[in-house]
């Protein structure tokens, strides 16, 4: 995706990033709706998970979406995976996600059930309270120019 966005500039993304817990998901757990949505991203974008995978679920959750998945027991991995993807959109909660939003074309912080810390709503373009939204933003370019622009 090339986009436009008034007042604040071109943004290029290739691909979409996800942490899976707390954002994505929920104690690992993913929302059917949420895989139907990754779904239609996948259509548009490679989309990106990236896990310490705490609850053990990586691959029940994910597997057999159109979605490319990895481990990383740290932020220096999650960022150094990201780093292979760009230029991405990233979607994180979490100090391990920081520094793969800093890199990122595009941030997006969600602050849902399980909270955002301040570092990742600080290094973030757009926060919502919801994935949902996120994904949402990135399928009609329309809504990200209406919440970024100028």
């Amino acid at each position: 995706m090339k986009v436009e966005i008034p007042n604040y500039g071109e943004v290029q993304i290739d691909s979409v990033i996800f942490d899976l817990n707390g954002t994505l998901g929920e104690s690992g757990r993913v929302d059917e709706e949420v895989k139907h949505l990754l779904e239609r991203l996948a259509d548009k974008y490679t989309v990106v998970v990236i896990s310490s995978d705490t609850f053990g679920t990586l691959e029940e959750e994910l597997g057999g979406l159109p979605v490319r998945i990895a481990r990383a027991s740290n932020a220096s991995e999650k960022v150094e995976i990201a780093r292979g993807y760009a230029p991405y959109a990233a979607v994180g909660n979490g100090n391990n996600d920081v520094a793969m939003l800093e890199g990122a074309e595009l941030t997006f912080c969600v602050i849902g059930k399980e909270g955002a810390t301040v570092d990742a709503l600080l290094a973030s373009d757009v926060v919502v309270t919801d994935v949902r939204d996120a994904i949402a933003m990135l399928l009609d370019e329309k809504k990200l120019i209406a919440t970024l622009r100028g």
